[in-house]
């Protein structure tokens, strides 16, 4: 099994950007930031989305994220999967904060289920496949759409889309040259995967 400890963000201003997410998120180590060095334009192929437990939940997240300075993909709302929306944060990262829930089940919290690195790849298959021979399972599989690994334990979570899907579904152009800055910080690294993602190995946690 190849787990992720961390997902490193490549910001400009990596001061600002860990206030962020401190303020809106509170995700501590699993999300980390480091100074751009490669340009980018666009969207950037991958999202990051915060599955939780009930509508208010999304909804205080997705405010706290706005009071930072997100701006509004697509506004929280009901659907057919459950409830959610997207935003972007100040350093261009997409996230996704969503439930499974229509309706909340008690008070309201702010506590996070899990986290969720989406790649948008160009062939899920051939991805799904560089994955599964570099030490990932495979959760779901849905043909060529989709695929989510199954990694029990890891601080983050990993799957594929295709590129166009993942654009559709967080509100954005799929349009989008240069760096994805974005590094992914795991037991399965280093190496970089057929669409450019990096992954770097992640540093010993003493136990």
């Amino acid at each position: 099994m190849a787990a992720i400890e961390s997902v490193i963000l490549e910001v400009p201003d990596p001061t600002a950007a860990d206030a962020f997410y401190a303020a809106a998120f509170g995700l501590g180590p699993r999300i980390g930031v480091r100074a751009a060095q490669a340009p980018t334009a666009g969207f950037r192929g991958f999202t990051l989305s915060l599955v939780v437990s009930q509508p208010s939940t999304v909804d205080s997240l997705i405010g706290s994220a706005l009071a930072g300075g997100a701006t509004t993909l697509k506004a929280a709302k009901k659907g057919l999967w459950g409830y959610g929306g997207v935003v972007q944060a100040p350093d261009g990262t997409i996230w996704k904060i969503a439930t499974s829930s229509k309706k909340d089940t008690g008070p309201a919290t702010r506590q996070i289920d899990d986290l969720v690195l989406l790649l948008g790849v160009e062939n899920v298959k051939a991805s799904k496949q560089f994955y599964v021979d570099r030490g990932l399972a495979v959760a779901k599989s849905f043909g060529s759409r989709y695929v989510e690994f199954h990694t029990p334990g890891s601080p983050v979570k990993l799957a594929l889309y295709g590129r166009r899907a993942a654009a559709k579904d967080a509100g954005v152009s799929p349009d989008g040259t240069g760096s994805h800055r974005v590094i992914i910080a795991g037991d399965a690294g280093p190496f970089t995967d057929p669409d450019g993602f990096t992954w770097e190995a992640a540093p010993v946690r003493s136990r």
